[in-house]
């Protein structure tokens, strides 16, 4: 299903819709949909909140903005809904989208509709799950493809010319995070000040590269196929932009230096820190690196440690955006206040970063 999780939660007052006036609606603007209905929100996942609806017509997904008050560009559905159509004719494998509801008066929120796909969603890098080594390694090269993919998609003839800003998207996105970062500081963290001011210093010279970028490129946010490592549908596109490839690859090579205690359905992910991946078939940062260019038809990637510190920066300035959501009363998980606690440890791992790289 079109989501990162397959379990369903009990709602909450506040995550109640009113499922008669949503069937109503979704029975005018999506083609042959039949209430009635039935919405049930998924568990997994921090940011925007996702229901599965069973109506007489089907099984359907439905995404949604946070009911509340939202940071400016955050919660960005109609541009999720944008990208699922432009990818819809692509490699890209992506789930059929239905309708984009910007009417808030419908249900409280911004949302839209998508088909339910019917896959395996995997929280665990290490891959567990799968019964060989051959399966997890098929994995971590269908998710080198589909990075590829993404990045080879020609934006203009999918109509995404507009998706994003020129100028170097570095620039841009440090400014963004930086600024989303201090709208939601709950309490000062030097480790974060410091890491802000030497990403600040060291953005590398803009080379030109341009392509679509997925934002938030990690393992659970691909649906494998029910029978074998195939990805039948990439998720979560909130964060996508057009922006600069190395992105996209150097926050999955972030994910997979994490803890692996760091994974679980609680939203946080989880990473290869002292795992032999050789004795799982999943190949090395190196290799996967090495993989990735081979397909973009590149020698190497240079500043190689500022993409990852940026990686880890981002991630726990969105950490701390789900913390002060949940501070305020509308966050999308009841787990999101302990994501808080990241915040510092993502700042200090890219400082090592920082750090231990030879390549800068």
């Amino acid at each position: 299903m079109s989501d990162k999780s397959s379990e369903t939660s009990t709602q909450t007052s506040a995550e109640i819709l009113n499922e008669g006036k949503l069937a109503a609606y979704l029975s005018i603007h999506i083609e042959d949909f039949e209430g009635p209905l039935k919405a049930t929100k998924f568990t997994g996942g921090q940011s925007n909140p996702t229901y599965k609806i069973e109506a007489k017509s089907g099984d359907y997904v439905l995404r949604s903005q946070p009911l509340g008050k939202l940071l400016k560009s955050a919660h960005a559905v109609d541009r999720e809904y944008k990208v699922y159509q432009a990818l819809a004719k692509t490699d890209v494998p992506v789930p059929k989208v239905y309708h984009l509801c910007e009417d808030r008066d419908v249900m409280g929120a911004m949302f839209y509709v998508m088909e339910l796909c019917e896959g395996r969603i995997f929280w665990d890098a290490a891959l567990p799950e799968l019964d060989s080594n051959e399966e997890r390694t098929q994995a971590y090269e269908q998710m080198n493809n589909v990075l590829a993919a993404i990045h080879s998609v020609d934006i203009d003839t999918v109509g995404l010319s507009d998706y994003g800003k020129p100028g170097n998207y570095f620039e841009r996105q440090l400014s963004r995070w930086s600024a989303q970062y201090k709208a939601s500081e709950i309490k000062p963290i030097p480790a974060m000040d410091q890491l802000i001011e030497w990403l600040d210093n060291n953005i590398p010279e803009d080379d030109g590269r341009i392509s679509l970028v997925h934002g938030d490129f990690r393992l659970d946010n691909m649906m494998l196929s029910p029978n074998d490592s195939n990805i039948i549908a990439v998720l979560d596109w909130e964060l996508s932009t057009l922006g600069h490839p190395f992105a996209d690859l150097a926050y999955q090579c972030m994910q997979l230096r994490m803890p692996a205690s760091s994974g679980g359905k609680s939203g946080n992910m989880s990473g290869l820190a002292g795992v032999n991946r050789t004795a799982l078939g999943i190949p090395t940062e190196k290799e996967y690196v090495a993989s990735y260019c081979e397909k973009m038809g590149l020698e190497k990637i240079d500043n190689w440690a500022f993409y990852l510190a940026f990686s880890f920066f981002r991630l726990a300035a969105i950490a701390q955006g789900v913390a002060k959501r949940a501070l305020d009363g509308n966050a999308s998980n009841k787990n999101a206040m302990k994501v808080g606690a990241f915040v510092a440890p993502l700042a200090m791992a890219a400082l090592g970063v920082i750090k231990t790289e030879s390549n800068l």
